[in-house]
């Protein structure tokens, strides 16, 4: 089965096919909104044979369908007809989820996603649970401001890095899994990996979309 993932992020959106190791990014933010992102792949992909796809959106999803209005894009994305728009079957998965189940191995793994904002699931026995813990609040904001891209053009390198390990250790402890990732295009700042946990790849995206349509998510 030839398979497109797309994993859509607040600051580029990564489309990948896995009859070919090219992946291609299109630049996305709060201007992007369903209709225009499909438009956008479809211009960036017309060159690509697949069957279905898969998708990673920065978002509830709930059901395989987007529960809310995402944080870092344009709106119009619940309630939209992905399946119509691409004319070829579709799966949606929370972006950190989708993430999440590439990088899983065994156990019971945390991800935490350090890109845009914070991306978050916890993955036990194969089975993934897609959380929100970016907007639960943490000292005079939410944790997506401290640990996500804006908290790290404010805080700079060495503030940024001691909130992330503070977070981690809070999570940790709130949900003892034995091993936490650490992904996100932030994750290559970190100073140190902190105890417990390994970094994680954005390619695992790409191995997630997959995995979706093995039955595994």
């Amino acid at each position: 089965m030839k398979i497109l993932v797309i994993d859509i992020g607040g600051s580029n959106v990564k489309v990948r096919v896995n009859n070919g190791e090219e992946r291609r990014k299109i630049p996305s933010g709060n201007f992007m909104n369903p209709s225009f992102m499909v438009a956008e792949v479809k211009r960036y992909t017309e060159d690509w044979d697949f069957e279905v796809i898969s998708i990673g959106f920065p978002g509830v999803v709930k059901n395989g369908k987007i529960a809310s209005e995402p944080v870092n894009l344009g709106g119009g994305w619940r309630g939209f007809d992905f399946e119509s728009a691409f004319g070829k079957p579709v799966k949606i998965l929370n972006d950190a989820a989708m993430q999440a189940l590439g990088s899983y191995d065994k156990g019971t793994m945390l991800f935490l996603g350090l890109g845009t904002g914070l991306g978050s699931a916890l993955v036990s026995e194969g089975h993934v649970v897609p959380m929100e813990l970016a907007h639960l609040s943490y000292k005079k904001g939410v944790f997506e401001d401290y640990v996500g891209k804006r908290g790290f053009k404010k805080l700079g390198l060495v503030k940024w890095n001691k909130h992330v390990n503070y977070v981690v250790r809070r999570f940790d402890t709130a949900f003892n899994p034995d091993e936490i990732v650490l992904g996100g295009g932030n994750s290559k700042h970190l100073s140190k990996v902190p105890e417990k946990c390994r970094l994680g790849n954005n390619h695992m995206a790409f191995e997630g979309g997959l995995k979706m349509w093995n039955g595994r998510n």
